[in-house]
């Protein structure tokens, strides 16, 4: 619901705001259909549903399979994504974890309680990520872990890294620092931008006989 409609911008500034909302979003995401594969609720999707009755990011993926063809999912407000690659012959997969997050914002620590958390929550994730704080950066953490390898039917010790990102706004609310409700409670100015995963495999010199890889995760902001 808009208060004051001198914000609204002058194409959706008619009686079917919503909807009108949805269109251009769906143009603008026409040209990168093909490159999304999973688009998950926040805090404002979710605030739709509660106020207005109509699920925004269910209808803006609809619309926008039926224009261009593509096969985009819609996540939940959490979930896992699994990631499969295929290298020289040999197979992976990597278990993403993500969590549009919740709270008002880690002013000092800028988020990384909440991943200590998730190492707390989750099993078996590879990367982690998490929003709505408005912060953008990443790290690394590692595990000793114990698996068990069928094929040789031995357990082997295992230093798992896990890739932590912490992701950005696509919306600047400080401006010039002036007025508004970012400015109202305290909020500094905030990183735009989101970040690209990056995945480096590399086959390890070994005497063994087994085909050992080194599997490298990373991830860099990109500006919007």
């Amino acid at each position: 619901k808009r208060g004051n409609k001198s914000d609204i911008r002058p194409e959706h500034n008619n009686s079917k705001y919503i909807d009108s909302v949805i269109e251009t979003a769906v143009d603008w995401f026409s040209p990168y259909a093909h490159l999304i594969t999973v688009i998950g609720y926040g805090n404002h999707e979710t605030s739709i549903i509660k106020y207005h009755e109509t699920d925004v990011l269910q209808r803006f993926t609809d619309l926008l399979n039926y224009k261009n063809k593509s096969n985009v999912q819609t996540g939940g407000y959490g979930g896992w994504v699994c990631l499969k690659f295929n290298f020289q012959g040999s197979k992976f997969s990597k278990n993403l974890k993500y969590f549009h997050g919740s709270g008002g914002g880690g002013i000092v620590t800028k988020g990384a309680i909440n991943l200590t958390r998730a190492l707390e929550m989750y099993e078996n994730m590879d990367i982690f990520v998490i929003g709505h704080i408005h912060e953008n950066w990443c790290r690394n953490d590692v595990r000793d872990v114990l698996k068990y390898n069928p094929g040789k039917h031995v357990y082997e010790l295992e230093q798992k890294e896990i890739h932590h990102c912490v992701i950005g706004t696509y919306k600047e609310e400080y401006g010039d620092g002036s007025q508004g409700w970012h400015i109202e409670r305290g909020a500094p100015p905030k990183i735009t931008g989101g970040r690209i995963l990056s995945f480096n495999v590399s086959r390890k010199r070994s005497n063994s006989k087994d085909l050992q890889f080194s599997f490298i995760i990373d991830s860099t902001k990109f500006p919007i």
